[in-house]
């Protein structure tokens, strides 16, 4: 079970999730939302993208993202999810903002580029994940284990899950244990 906000989605539960870009990202989330029983629509406004779907009953609608009506097409209205995986960051913060705002969907998220901008879409109460800072953060684990990374943020940033390796000794023991 995952919990974002005040929704909840259980891996058992279906409902609509409307995804907005066809690339790797959107058809891939597509390929495993459908797996756990969600009925999906996906939006590109490049009809060949949505050869990456073939062999998914995933509902493909050609327009642009954004774009009210091409939303009410793919069900937006009773979505319960809305993900803008697209390549532009102002086209994917545009979908999350309009999903949001204007149709009420609950769980919202948006993929940016730029980690700068992805900070002050968060502050917003908009999750982003910044490919470029997930790259980097992944990447620093990699090469430097020794260095603390920080693995998530909160939109809020009020907390934050960091990745530190354990003690041989803790393995098997409970946090309150540990903790004595």
């Amino acid at each position: 079970m995952s919990d974002v906000g005040q929704v909840s989605v259980n891996e058992g539960a279906s409902g609509h999730v409307v995804i907005v870009g066809c690339g790797r990202v959107g058809s891939g989330l597509a390929g495993r939302l459908l797996a756990l029983g969600h009925s999906v629509a996906v939006i590109d406004t490049n009809r060949s993208a949505f050869r990456r779907l073939a062999g998914l009953d995933a509902e493909q609608i050609e327009g642009i993202g954004y774009d009210r009506s091409t939303l009410r097409s793919a069900g937006v209205e009773r979505a319960v999810a809305l993900a803008a995986v697209t390549n532009g960051d102002n086209s994917n913060i545009v979908v999350a903002r309009t999903g949001r705002e204007a149709f009420g969907v609950p769980r919202v998220f948006a993929r940016i580029y730029d980690m700068r901008r992805a900070a002050v879409y968060e502050r917003l109460g908009i999750p982003t994940v910044a490919s470029a800072r997930l790259t980097i953060d992944m990447s620093m684990r990699q090469l430097r284990p020794d260095v603390e990374a920080v693995r998530w943020v909160d939109p809020g940033a009020g907390v934050c899950l960091v990745e530190r390796p354990a003690s041989r000794a803790l393995i098997g023991t409970s946090l309150g244990d540990a903790l004595l």
